[in-house]
């Protein structure tokens, strides 16, 4: 997702509940948030750190973003896969397509500026999202715009627009925007895990990268 960067530059990383790197970590805030991130690129010497499809995540409790009333749909298992590294990273078009939509989602905790693409591949019609991006990124974008695999979309933002995060993208395929527009959901609950598990399925498919 990121150019002239072979996948000897990324390295995983747990930000799962059983985590036990995050143990002596507090997530509530950007800053150390951003340190945690930081520290894991420097000890493994590494530019990118990846991971997090259904990863079931501990950080969202900070966010009434993703509570509900009813503890059964409370939202914390992440739908997409992760790439942390700097702010201002240049976002990569993963398939050919065009822009079916993009929004600044302002919430505590959300996206952020999002960009979601159209494809269709061999007669099947299916989206990618890209969440976490500077607002320059989607300000020149028009629905509709042809994009081809490996173009330029965007850039990373910091934590004062991405939703208060490390800079990181957030890369997510979905079969069925369900009328959404320039959002969707990248966290679910437990309850609903099924269904977007067959409708966002694993985007390291395509990514392959390795642990």
């Amino acid at each position: 997702m990121c150019p002239e960067l072979d996948e000897k530059a990324y390295v995983p990383i747990d930000l799962s509940v059983d985590s036990r790197d995050l143990k002596t970590y507090h997530l509530h805030s950007s800053l150390t948030f951003s340190d945690f991130i930081k520290n894991h690129l420097e000890s493994h010497q590494k530019k990118i750190a990846f991971g997090g499809y259904l990863e079931k995540r501990q950080l969202y409790s900070r966010s009434s973003h993703f509570s509900s009333q009813n503890p059964e749909y409370q939202r914390n298992i992440h739908l997409g896969v992760d790439l942390w590294c700097a702010e201002a990273t240049p976002v990569l078009a993963a398939f050919d397509g065009e822009v079916h939509s993009f929004k600044n989602n302002t919430a505590f905790g959300d996206y952020g500026p999002t960009i979601i693409l159209k494809h269709s591949v061999n007669g099947m019609t299916f989206f990618s999202l890209y969440g976490h991006l500077s607002l320059a990124s989607i300000a020149p974008l028009k629905v509709g715009k042809k994009i081809n695999a490996g173009d330029v979309i965007g850039y990373l933002g910091g934590p004062d627009i991405n939703g208060d995060y490390p800079p990181h993208l957030h890369f997510q395929l979905i079969k069925d925007m369900q009328g959404n527009v320039g959002d969707y959901p990248g966290v679910c609950c437990e309850k609903e895990l099924e269904f977007y598990k067959q409708n966002c399925p694993d985007p390291n498919l395509f990514l392959k990268l390795t642990h």
